[in-house]
């Protein structure tokens, strides 16, 4: 199994953040940022194909996996996607980067979202798979089509006492449930999963997903060090960095979405696929299509 090592640690924000970096270190750019309940191995057969390219490849946990580490007991252990883009954003300041190819999915591509939408001279291009990948709060208690429903059964569990419990019970049962379940045509096997699975052995794990499950639907408190940025991304702002948007036609979580329907939040130039036999963990199920999309953002720049 390849693993992303050696691993290496920085201050950024109110995190100590672990990260495996490859390629030449004058390479452009490019973070790759993981999902939830996965960890940085979704690229670890990924960051090789880009670090071969030339990359400057950097593949960071985020907030509440692996051994990445918040810096004071007293943080929040907030998982809401104003976070992320912060912890993002912080990371690229302690690196010393401008500004980056910025790609992900799931948790890391709203990570990715955030900061292309918000502070758009810090990403040179923007990988997001499911597209626009920002909640809008507001609107979150919107029933949806009960076809749609039914995948989200895993955050409505979370909202109660119990999912919390059961999360902290056994929280690998449950998030290899999830990779079952959102990519139906992947076959993994047990190592694959437990390469992965060890990140969910952070401490605060459990407090930051039961945290973000919760806030995306109004019902915990964001961080108020993050209310700013929260009120900014409630307004929906669009996209304007150079865009390569996916969706998985197997994906078990999110259905393919109609690229008309984000079509308003991109103003810039975006092109959008769908990828047959793709669930929900692209770069993991397919590393070469992943890797020429960043490489074709590259060379848009």
């Amino acid at each position: 199994m390849t693993r992303l090592e050696p691993l290496q640690h920085i201050d950024a924000g109110v995190l100590n953040i672990a990260y495996h970096e490859a390629g030449p270190a004058d390479g452009p750019p490019v973070l790759l940022m993981h999902g939830f309940p996965y960890d940085i191995h979704a690229y670890a057969e990924l960051a090789p194909l880009l670090a071969a390219r030339g990359c400057r490849v950097i593949v960071p946990y985020l907030r509440g996996f692996g051994p990445t580490r918040f810096l004071s007991a007293d943080t929040p252990r907030s998982g809401e996607q104003a976070a992320l883009g912060a912890d993002l954003l912080a990371l690229m300041d302690a690196l010393a980067l401008p500004s980056a190819v910025l790609a992900g999915y799931d948790w890391g591509g709203r990570a990715a979202c955030v900061v292309a939408a918000l502070w758009p001279q810090r990403c040179t291009g923007l990988l997001s798979f499911n597209s626009y990948n920002i909640q809008d709060i507001a609107s979150a208690m919107r029933p949806d089509l009960p076809e749609n429903e039914h995948r989200l059964w895993y955050q409505y569990y979370f909202h109660s006492q119990r999912g919390h419990d059961g999360l902290a019970r056994d929280r690998r049962g449950l998030c290899r449930l999830l990779w079952r379940l959102w990519s139906p045509t992947w076959t993994f096997d047990d190592a694959s999963f437990e390469r992965s699975a060890a990140a969910f052995d952070n401490p605060d794990f459990v407090e930051v997903v039961i945290h973000s499950y919760r806030h995306r639907f109004g019902l915990a408190a964001g961080d108020p060090a993050y209310a700013g940025i929260e009120q900014r991304l409630a307004r929906q702002p669009t996209i304007s960095v150079p865009t390569l948007s996916f969706d998985g036609m197997a994906d078990g979580v999110r259905p393919p979405a109609e690229a008309a329907q984000h079509a308003h939040h991109f103003a810039g130039p975006r092109t959008h696929r769908w990828i047959p036999g793709v669930g929900h963990n692209m770069p993991q199920e397919v590393p070469q299509v992943f890797a020429d999309a960043v490489m074709a953002l590259l060379r848009q720049g």
